[in-house]
């Protein structure tokens, strides 16, 4: 294999984890916790909060706990997308991912 078939496929792959984690932030991920519902983009951007509207002011406290939840898990299920899709990629390269 000569070095420019390595440049090659060095290029290719990069483009491809390009595509891939553009695809992940332009999706958008939505956790409800109770009384709360969060959305966010896979740039890990919240775009929309949803109170639940019958919520009392004593609920204040568990709404801020939900609101945590839900981003954080949002979160969570992000970077788990990312690594399904750009984990295939370190495969095989030390520290990578």
């Amino acid at each position: 294999m000569n070095m420019n078939m390595i440049m090659q496929q060095a290029q290719k792959m990069q483009r491809d984890m390009q595509k891939a984690q553009k695809e992940v932030e332009e999706k958008t991920f939505t956790s409800k916790k109770d009384l709360v519902e969060i959305t966010m983009t896979g740039a890990k951007k919240v775009v929309e909060v949803k109170i639940d509207k019958n919520i009392e002011k004593d609920d204040i406290e568990i709404l801020e706990d939900m609101i945590s939840l839900a981003v954080n898990e949002n979160i969570n299920n992000i970077d788990k997308e990312l690594e399904e899709k750009l984990g295939k990629f370190g495969k095989g390269i030390p520290g990578l991912f």
